[in-house]
């Protein structure tokens, strides 16, 4: 055997061989070549509702994708470049600040003063109280330090992860470099409010916040890429909030998409297999419809999740509009909360259409909540199964 039928066998030079791939690798790499009439692939977003469930009648070990019919990991996520905040490596200590009775106010790992219920902090929306880049020396002394990609302990286990990422890669799996995205990063810095008015008063410390998450993710994914064909880079972004986006197009492009350009740009400059579409993703809650031009037009977005139904996103008429766009989430978190015959509508109307489109995956619009009962779950996903293949 040549070194080039090695390569082209490996799904890191070449794709994998079809037959080699997993079933879910396949069906996910249909979704992703928008094919019509291609079987669905089953997965969730997450979760808020498992105690409940538990109180339910779910039991505690159980293997959630046999319960519900999900499909096996299709993609292998090569991360460690931060996700809802910074990359930070060393993260800020985790500390209590004050007891405030049922609750306290701690400085959690990047850097923020929230109040959260005490010993709940996960799975509630913590209430935030600062944030900690207010200048450039704040920005210098306490944050970019942690952003430098030559320290040591951001490296440990990348050999291992590497060795996963490349055995997934042989078997059809996509490669995805997931990170935080610009706006996701500055407002975890700054603030959601405050970032709003230091785009005006201090455009430079918003530069030197954003010129360094590019040296940083480049870095990173220049090292992954030394092994890895990446298929798809996913930016958690969440720019938009119920009215649409929470910035001006103009502002992005001062801000945001010249780094997400460059950065793009190198990684393809960089990779194994030339040949090979990267796919870009992009993240964000809210109407996410004016944002969807933008992003295809200047970073040619591929990909968009997860269409919050509350906020007036609907996956069918998007997914009209926007002919070429993989798309995932859409299915309405309050409509599962409200029983069979208001999920059958939501089912029937949703998911024929779009699987007959292709480049469709169901999920919840974010984490089921708690509302949403173990029996209309099961529901939910047994229609899924039924009309997804």
């Amino acid at each position: 055997m040549t070194t080039s039928d090695l390569h082209s066998a490996d799904g890191i030079h070449a794709l994998a061989p079809r037959e080699q791939m997993t079933p879910a690798a396949q069906k996910i790499r249909d979704i992703y070549a928008r094919v019509p009439g291609a079987p669905i692939l089953h997965r969730e977003f997450g979760y808020y509702c498992l105690e409940r469930w538990y109180e339910q009648g779910l039991d505690p070990q159980a293997d959630l994708a046999e319960v519900f019919g999900y499909d096996p990991p299709s993609e292998y996520y090569l991360g460690h470049l931060g996700w809802c905040e910074a990359g930070f490596c060393p993260e800020f200590e985790d500390v209590v600040l004050e007891d405030r009775g049922e609750h306290e106010v701690v400085q959690d790992f990047a850097g923020r003063k929230v109040l959260v219920f005490k010993g709940r902090r996960s799975g509630f929306m913590p209430e935030y109280l600062d944030h900690p880049v207010k200048d450039m020396a704040t920005w210098e002394s306490l944050c970019a330090w942690r952003m430098d990609p030559d320290t040591p302990e951001r490296w440990i286990g990348v050999d291992e992860r590497m060795c996963e990422a490349r055995a997934a890669a042989a078997v059809g799996k996509m490669i995805v470099q997931n990170l935080v995205g610009g706006y996701m990063y500055l407002r975890s810095l700054i603030g959601p409010a405050e970032l709003l008015y230091a785009f005006y008063d201090m455009p430079e410390v918003i530069h030197a916040c954003m010129q360094r998450w590019f040296t940083l993710a480049d870095a990173v994914i220049a090292r992954h890429q030394q092994h890895v064909t990446l298929d798809v880079i996913y930016f958690a972004e969440d720019i938009c909030y119920n009215h649409g986006l929470l910035c001006s197009p103009e502002m992005m492009q001062e801000f945001l998409i010249p780094y997400y350009q460059q950065l793009i740009a190198n990684l393809r400059s960089r990779q194994l297999d030339p040949a090979r579409h990267l796919y870009v993703q992009i993240d964000t809650d809210g109407y996410a419809v004016p944002a969807i031009p933008v992003y295809q037009e200047a970073i040619g977005m591929d990909s968009m999740c997860p269409f919050e139904v509350a906020s007036g996103c609907d996956v069918v008429e998007i997914g009209r509009q926007y002919p070429d766009l993989v798309m995932s989430g859409g299915i309405d978190k309050r409509v599962l909360a409200e029983g069979p015959d208001a999920i059958d509508r939501m089912v029937d109307r949703i998911i024929p259409a779009m699987r007959e489109r292709g480049g469709y995956i169901p999920t919840c619009d974010h984490g089921v909540p708690e509302e949403v009962s173990l029996q209309n779950y099961l529901h939910y996903r047994k229609r899924c199964l039924e009309l997804g293949g």
